[in-house]
């Protein structure tokens, strides 16, 4: 799928002072998209948006929050945009248990004010551009039984815990407004779920990565729980990746786009918390200290989860790039670079961009 679709062409995304919206700016950027953005203020310090100075690098960057509708519709009618990325979420499972009313609001009402923006827009403008819109929610949207068997994007939607019931919601929404407001309009809607996203710059709470670097920074022990959980992890750029194809397939007319695509790694990259723990100790420090220790009382949480991705793969061409070894020397090098020179985030982000896009060019030539 050519990506030249966004050169030139306005793109809205939600969420993008968050870790992946930075990371889908930075790629977008180098599309040559006029990037805008709406979302809080980086929900992290340090915060990878900060660190890649993008509020000055972007076409617009608006402090918002996508609770607030009459805000969120005018941001819209002001970008006009040829594209939506909405990524604005309450992204942690562990949060959810902690703030659960907060987790439903921004990621049901949150995804319902965007779309309903879209809607009045297009009413009020009575404009007929093509306008394409991709929504982020989870691998977690699934009825997860735990039996290890890879979801299809036709499996039921569940969801145990808040954050997990609220993206399955969000699901039921997207394809309630492409089938009631957009099935004979220009506005084509997809979902994208994806989950277990790890890279560089992510600095947020209860996420393996993130507590990894921050443990081995200060030469203190990782404490790991859940450590025989089996997660579908992959890179950011692999379902970023993915987002921005499934786009480009929804502006060009694929057929079957407009529906939901799962965007997850091969079988064989699967690994358990407590491999990708130790993974990461010797990449990163070599003296890093894993302790697996579980924990009473703990939020319950997915044993096994995996995502089949072959519809991602048939409509769109995507495929993973990324063996387990590549993912996790990517996501090293990047938290050693900028250990060593905070400064040399942006270079070291805009090379990995570079470089991950030679790899999926060679794996589609088959070299």
């Amino acid at each position: 799928m050519n990506l030249d679709a966004y050169n030139g062409r306005r793109v809205l995304v939600t969420g993008h002072t968050g870790f992946k919206g930075s990371w889908l700016c930075e790629w977008l950027l180098s599309l040559g998209a006029k990037v805008h953005g709406f979302a809080l203020e980086p929900p992290t310090r340090p915060a990878l948006f900060s660190q890649l100075r993008l509020a000055r690098r972007i076409a617009s960057h608006e402090i918002g929050d996508v609770r607030d509708n009459a805000a969120v519709l005018a941001c819209v009618k002001r970008v006009k945009p040829h594209f939506i990325f909405h990524l604005a979420a309450q992204p942690i499972v562990r949060e959810s248990y902690r703030a659960p009313a907060a987790t439903f609001d921004v990621n049901v009402m949150g995804t319902v004010n965007v779309l309903e923006a879209v809607r009045e827009w297009r009413l009020r403008a009575g404009s007929s551009a093509p306008c394409s819109v991709v929504c982020v929610t989870t691998d977690k949207v699934y009825a997860n039984d735990n039996s290890g068997r890879a979801f299809l994007e036709t499996d039921p939607l569940g969801g145990d815990d808040p954050y997990s019931a609220s993206k399955g919601a969000c699901e039921i929404v997207a394809a309630s407004y492409r089938s009631s407001f957009f099935r004979d309009s220009s506005v084509r809607l997809a979902t994208a779920r994806a989950g277990n996203v790890i890279g560089g710059g992510d600095w947020a709470r209860d996420r393996i990565v993130p507590d990894a670097m921050r443990a081995f920074l200060h030469g203190r022990p990782l404490v790991v729980r859940n450590r025989r959980s089996t997660r579908p992890w992959q890179h950011v750029l692999e379902p970023l990746c993915g987002y921005l194809m499934l786009g480009a397939a929804l502006d060009d007319g694929v057929e079957g786009a407009d529906s939901a695509f799962n965007f997850g790694p091969d079988a064989k990259t699967v690994r358990t918390v407590g491999v990708l723990a130790e993974a990461l100790a010797a990449g990163c420090f070599r003296q890093g200290e894993v302790r697996f220790q579980s924990e009473a009382g703990a939020p319950r949480e997915a044993v096994r989860l995996q995502l089949d991705s072959y519809k991602a793969k048939n409509v769109l061409g995507w495929r993973p790039c990324f063996g387990f070894a590549r993912m996790v020397s990517a996501v090293c090098e990047w938290y050693l670079l900028v250990n060593e020179c905070s400064e040399a985030a942006p270079e070291v982000t805009r090379r990995q961009i570079g470089e991950y896009c030679k790899i999926r060019l060679g794996k589609a030539r088959g070299q």
